[in-house]
């Protein structure tokens, strides 16, 4: 007799699709976490091709100011899919633990390899270099995220909880850090904790580069230290011990 008669055959899970080359319906609508996440990935391939492009300008503050633009979607985008998306995702997925720590590494070699290239000037040995690596970590994150995470999140989660998590992500987004922290932990409580100190610290830099760009630069030797003044109180907070709690040893820094 046939050990398995009388029982139903276990049902198959269709292979996720990736979220690449479906329309925004089947998305969920534009608010859609799915739709959110895909438009930012689209900016992103416009802004690294920009950085490739200026690269040759005459203007080296062009290529300066191009890369960023780059910084502050990656990493604004980066801390609100840490904070709302990857909690969820964790929740939700049976692999969410290990598949969100995978695109968390990338996070983290971004955050080390755009941190050395911020301190870099175009002209420089090694500027190059420092970019593309950044660039290729950043393309692979997008293809694991579209093709894995935010596919499975498609087919285990209705359009309403889709659209719901991509105003969440949203809103966390606008009021995230616009630069790399490589010390802070990716995940909370940490994660979470350092949210407000370093939006603050950030976007008090990218208001006093504003500034100096408005004034065509006259005023850069009395704003320098100012920004480095920010920047030193960023990297304090970062190592606040309360700021690493959560912290992997996957994406840990000293």
């Amino acid at each position: 007799m046939d050990p398995r008669a009388g029982h139903a055959a276990p049902a198959t899970v269709a292979a996720p699709r990736s979220i690449a080359d479906q329309s925004v319906e089947q998305l969920g609508g534009r608010m859609s976490i799915l739709t959110r996440q895909r438009a930012d990935h689209e900016r992103l391939d416009r802004l690294m091709a920009r950085a490739r492009e200026t690269l040759d300008s005459p203007d080296e503050r062009e290529h300066a100011r191009a890369l960023r633009a780059l910084a502050r979607l990656v990493f604004t985008h980066a801390f609100a899919e840490e904070a709302v998306l990857f909690p969820a995702a964790r929740r939700v997925l049976p692999e969410g633990d290990p598949l969100t720590l995978r695109i968390e590494s990338d996070h983290q070699e971004v955050d080390d390899v755009v941190s050395d290239l911020d301190g870099s000037a175009r002209s420089e040995p090694g500027h190059v270099e420092l970019m593309e690596r950044a660039f290729a970590v950043l393309d692979h994150d997008v293809r694991t995220e579209e093709d894995e995470l935010l596919a499975r999140l498609q087919q285990l989660m209705s359009p309403r909880r889709l659209r719901l998590l991509g105003w969440t992500w949203e809103l966390v987004r606008r009021i995230s850090p616009t630069r790399p922290h490589p010390v802070v932990s990716r995940r909370p409580p940490g994660q979470t904790l350092s949210a407000l100190p370093l939006t603050v610290l950030d976007r008090g830099r990218d208001n006093l580069q504003r500034l100096d760009e408005l004034t065509g630069h006259r005023f850069g030797s009395r704003l320098a230290p100012l920004d480095r003044a920010l920047a030193a109180a960023a990297g304090a907070v970062e190592r606040w011990p309360v700021m690493r709690r959560g912290e992997r040893a996957q994406t840990s820094r000293p």
